[in-house]
């Protein structure tokens, strides 16, 4: 009895709540689905030496691509032109600019994305347009780029997200928010940021995810498939 006691406690340890978007002027990215256990138990993750290894297969050869700098190091992305022009050429344009430079990941959701490009910080700001959406076929899994929007299907601009797995809540975001890219390289600078250890969002209470260790993004550049600048 004692050792089916100690097992059922065992199961409960290991179960895992995850907690978690407005008006055009409020583009806070994908909603967190409540009460979802985790596909993957934190055991069974792939040691970092392993992802760090991962190089993601190209595309197309004619795409864009960006990396970026941040203090966790480089993680560079293919931009699907070829499926959502009009957001991988503003991704494209903004980074070129200079837009990304110094801001901060300022939502992370181990198990389900990292958000960034708000020149707010908050998840209020955007990049003064706003892009009609390009819902794809592509699935949200891990390295998706997409990008975050508001309730309108037609709010995004500059913010946007990483996914960190292919699971039921990244599922639920197929369709419905515009998958612009993918991760090449830079897997384990990715869930090294979704690991990270989180507190309070202060403008959702009801949300941990603000990073307690800040994440910035150092700068944005045009690259090529290796991360080089070009």
């Amino acid at each position: 009895m004692k050792k089916q006691m100690l097992i059922l406690f065992s199961v409960l340890v290991l179960i895992v709540a995850l907690t978690g978007c407005g008006s055009k002027e409020e583009s806070k990215g994908p909603e967190t689905p409540r009460s979802e256990v985790p596909d993957v138990p934190d055991s069974l993750r792939l040691m970092m030496d392993s992802l760090s290894a991962i190089h993601y297969p190209v595309r197309d050869a004619q795409n864009s691509f960006v990396t970026l700098q941040t203090t966790f190091g480089n993680m560079t992305v293919e931009l699907y032109r070829d499926v959502a022009p009009a957001h991988a050429d503003s991704f494209l344009a903004r980074s070129a600019e200079g837009f990304y430079d110094s801001l901060i990941f300022f939502r992370v959701i181990d198990k389900f994305m990292i958000q960034g490009g708000d020149p707010k910080n908050n998840g209020t700001g955007n990049a003064g347009y706003y892009l009609n959406a390009e819902f794809n076929e592509l699935p949200h899994q891990s390295g998706t780029l997409s990008m975050a929007r508001s309730r309108d299907p037609n709010s995004a601009s500059s913010q946007f997200f990483v996914c960190l797995a292919r699971n039921r809540m990244t599922q639920n975001l197929d369709n419905k928010y515009t998958v612009f890219g993918q991760l090449i390289l830079g897997y384990d600078v990715l869930h090294s940021i979704g690991a990270g250890e989180v507190g309070p969002n202060p403008n959702n209470p009801q949300e941990t995810s603000s990073p307690l260790e800040p994440v910035m993004i150092i700068k944005a550049y045009a690259s090529d498939a290796e991360g080089q600048p070009i």
